[in-house]
């Protein structure tokens, strides 16, 4: 509890690399990267079989992602000198330890569905 008050606290989030929710946070949690994380949860999956689970990403947006991932640490890629080529995507040790607060936020965001489509609603409805 005495790391969320840490957090908590009044923080200036200053437009600066040094800072770690705009550094890390905002680029984690952009569309695609928490969905790929996701999806590598169950294990090593090929570019293709990536794409086939996360419905409507792109090609060029699996490809930019992935390398954001790997660049940050999250992914490992790995090449298997085969023909044609094989290549696993898979989650490192710090992309594994990223996974059980990505699991709290995914169930509290199936938790908290209904709640949020009503009140979604509802403030269309007061406009």
């Amino acid at each position: 509890m005495e790391k969320q008050k840490d957090v908590s606290k009044r923080q200036l989030i200053p437009d600066d690399d040094n800072c770690p929710v705009r550094d890390v946070l905002t680029r984690l949690t952009s569309k695609w990267p928490m969905l790929i994380l996701f999806a590598l949860l169950d294990g090593s999956h090929r570019f293709l079989e990536l794409q086939r689970r996360i419905e409507n990403i792109s090609k060029r947006m699996l490809t930019v992602s992935l390398r954001q991932l790997e660049q940050d640490g999250y992914v490992t890629r790995r090449v298997f000198e085969e023909v044609p080529p094989r290549v696993e995507y898979s989650l490192t040790t710090m992309g594994k330890s990223v996974t059980d607060p990505l699991i709290n936020l995914i169930t509290w965001a199936q938790d908290n569905h209904d709640d949020i489509r009503h009140a979604r609603a509802a403030y269309e409805e007061d406009k």
